[in-house]
């Protein structure tokens, strides 16, 4: 029996069950300092993302740009998940203007398996942010130009930063945010306060490697402001580094940046590459703005920056950071 004939006999058990673990899924989307700012609304076949304004970071995310690029990661993994599970997925974005925290509207319908859906999903629930060091063996070019192909559409793209200047360029701008933002204490404390900040939320300790571990770049998110090696390269020479840019600028715009996130996230992790944001650069105005003019010539926004690279074969693995249950993230 098809999946809509289930639907249309009203096998509710089914779908209830089926959808529930859509979401679930969903909610394994990496998320600033792991806040988790979604909700959810479940009506039949059809699901409703919203942002949860509660989870917003009020000094390093005032605009909600890191929320709705979280929001947006969620629901590409949503939509992974369908299709794992035989369904069609219909998304229209922002679909109520006069509700800013509808995000997205999900719409499922008869869909079929494809090649390679299971283990899409596979490798989303397998997939984690791990801030060690990377080894020293280079990304190379063509593997970096690879993952620039799963651009969706026009709106949003993936944007390797390979020449020397952009680079360089890219690596000084991340430093002078990162030295920012360790000499305002508001960061620190809002960093802090995600740090072991539930059992269902935040980065647990146990998740941070030591300083001397991971580059700066990495460290300077969670490493409670000690830098031992100040000299050390920001970002390894051996590391990809890549953008996620839009077109445009406003929450369709950081919306659809999350979800080109998420699937560049799931080509790396399947072609067994690791992945870690580096929101930093953006998140101070002045870094950000110099980034738009100085590396992308005013015709892309950067909305997201992260280092790609290769973790020790054999290396023991961190704790997974936790998610809320699902009855925390559902709306009646």
């Amino acid at each position: 029996m098809s999946i809509v004939e289930h639907i249309d006999n009203g096998s509710a058990a089914y779908l209830r069950d089926a959808v529930r673990h859509m979401v679930q899924v969903a909610c394994l989307a990496p998320s600033v300092h792991n806040t988790q700012p979604w909700l959810w609304r479940i009506d039949g076949h059809t699901v409703e993302l919203r942002a949860d304004r509660d989870r917003q970071l009020p000094v390093a995310d005032p605009a909600g740009r890191n929320l709705a690029i979280s929001c947006g990661a969620a629901l590409h993994h949503a939509q992974v998940a369908a299709t794992a599970q035989g369904f069609a997925t219909s998304v229209r974005r922002l679909p109520d203007e006069g509700d800013a925290d509808l995000l997205a509207v999900i719409e499922l319908s008869e869909g079929s398996l494809t090649l390679g859906s299971a283990a899409d999903l596979r490798a989303l629930e397998e997939r984690c942010t791990d801030r060690r060091r990377f080894t020293s063996w280079p990304v190379p070019q063509e593997r970096l130009e690879n993952l620039a192909s799963v651009n969706a559409d026009g709106s949003a793209h993936v944007r390797p930063l390979t020449d020397v200047t952009s680079r360089f360029r890219t690596e000084l701008l991340v430093s002078r945010a990162m030295t920012r933002q360790e000499a305002d204490r508001r960061f620190a404390v809002e960093q802090r306060l995600w740090t072991d900040h539930s059992g269902v939320d935040g980065i647990p300790a146990g998740a941070i490697p030591p300083v001397d571990d991971f580059p700066r770049s990495s460290r300077g998110r969670f490493g409670h402001g000690l830098f031992p090696d100040a000299a050390q390269e920001t970002v390894e020479a051996s590391d990809g580094l890549v953008a996620v840019t839009t077109e445009e600028e406003g929450l369709l715009a950081w919306l659809m940046a999350g979800e080109l996130l998420s699937r560049l996230w799931l080509e790396a992790t399947k072609g067994g590459l690791s992945v870690v944001p580096l929101s930093q650069v953006i998140e101070v105005e002045q870094t950000r703005a110099e980034l738009f003019h100085r590396v992308f010539a005013g015709l892309e926004v950067p909305q997201i920056l992260v280092r790609i690279g290769w973790q020790q074969i054999g290396r023991s693995t961190l704790p997974r950071t936790p998610r809320r249950p699902l009855g925390e993230v559902l709306l009646p």
